[in-house]
């Protein structure tokens, strides 16, 4: 059962199988606050709500039921789009993952969808045999093992929750635009902050170490100073660059691979730094500095752009993993290579 003290829970409904908890559908501060910091990426994993069945509005036997994830956010989303709607909400347990990616782990599949209507005696809710499912789930669901199972048919819904109330005045079907997915830029912007903050600290840490270890020469030690402070911006340029620009700019980058497109950016950034002067590349040691970037930036944006495939629509999971194979050795053939020239510039 939920926790007792949730804000957006106002109230209960009774019915054959005990209360229900009735859910706001105006989302309050909290809700508001708790979704920024999931965006930042900030106790992403621990925003979820409690499994089991939830009320909008005044809903009787009759009325629909849509299938969440308990993934905070979607299930936010969703209770958003039901104001002025009298349904159940079924909650079922991704933990704490997104309808999306939830399906594609598996997490939000068959077994767990008849495991909760079991567990909440759906049946003795309502009259109907219907429950409505995000059609961004429908790759982890045997819509004909849930009736064989459970008795329950499966309607796929919309891809946007806002399509709700269309979906629900048009008979419970489906236009094309409905079905359709977009992931454009803004779409694609909005996850940008939770993977910077992501792998902020480790780019921290490596930037930081780049900014002593230019103090290194054959002469011995000294402080870097402006010309440490240049290489430790320079490698975070790139994690900026592979975590920001991939994403915004995906459609139009070259290739299919997300390394690629990750390495097209990387460097393209280390040969504009190189024509604006940032990377020296006069003198053998300027050379030997440049070939490191030209290495390094390419195998940072690669790796960035890589950690975006989980939010994207346009990847498979056997696809991932099939790009894996050639590029995360490439990328660290790369940057051990990279290391290697850009330390041999310190002593050059």
């Amino acid at each position: 059962m939920p926790i007792e003290g949730k804000s957006w829970i106002v109230g209960r409904v009774e019915t054959p199988a005990g209360l229900v908890p009735l859910v706001a559908t105006r989302l309050g501060m909290a809700d508001r606050l708790g979704a920024i910091k999931a965006r930042l990426g900030i106790q992403r994993m621990h925003y979820a709500v409690d499994p089991g069945l939830y009320a909008v509005g005044s809903p009787i036997a009759e009325s629909p039921v849509f299938v969440s994830a308990n993934y905070k956010l979607s299930f936010d989303h969703l209770r958003r789009e039901l104001e002025g709607i009298n349904g159940w909400i079924m909650v079922i347990d991704t933990k704490g993952i997104n309808v999306w990616c939830a399906a594609g782990k598996g997490t939000f599949g068959t077994d767990e969808i008849v495991h909760r209507i079991e567990v909440t005696q759906l049946s003795q809710v309502v009259a109907h045999r219907l429950i409505i499912i995000p059609q961004l789930g429908a790759p982890g669901v045997a819509a004909h093992q849930v009736k064989q199972r459970s008795s329950f048919r499966v309607i796929y819904g919309p891809v946007r929750a806002r399509d709700i109330r269309d979906f629900l005045d048009a008979g419970m079907k489906t236009s094309t635009a409905m079905r359709r997915v977009l992931f454009n830029i803004s779409d694609r912007a909005v996850l940008i902050p939770m993977e910077l903050i992501q792998w902020s600290p480790l780019a921290i840490f490596i930037a930081v170490a780049v900014f002593f270890l230019t103090g290194l020469s054959r002469n011995g030690y000294s402080l870097p100073g402006l010309a440490g402070a240049r290489e430790a911006c320079i490698l975070l340029i790139a994690f900026l660059a592979g975590g920001s620009l991939v994403p915004m700019f995906l459609p139009w980058l070259p290739g299919r691979a997300f390394s690629w497109k990750g390495t097209f950016v990387g460097l393209t950034l280390a040969i504009l730094l190189v024509v604006l002067g940032f990377i020296p590349s006069a003198q053998p040691t300027g050379q030997l500095e440049t070939a490191a970037w030209v290495l390094l930036t390419p195998a940072i944006g690669a790796f960035m752009a890589m950690n975006f495939t989980g939010a994207s629509t346009y990847t498979s999971l056997s696809g991932v993993k099939k790009e894996m194979r050639f590029a995360v050795p490439t990328q660290i053939v790369a940057a051990v290579l990279g290391f290697g020239l850009w330390v041999m510039a310190r002593f050059f």
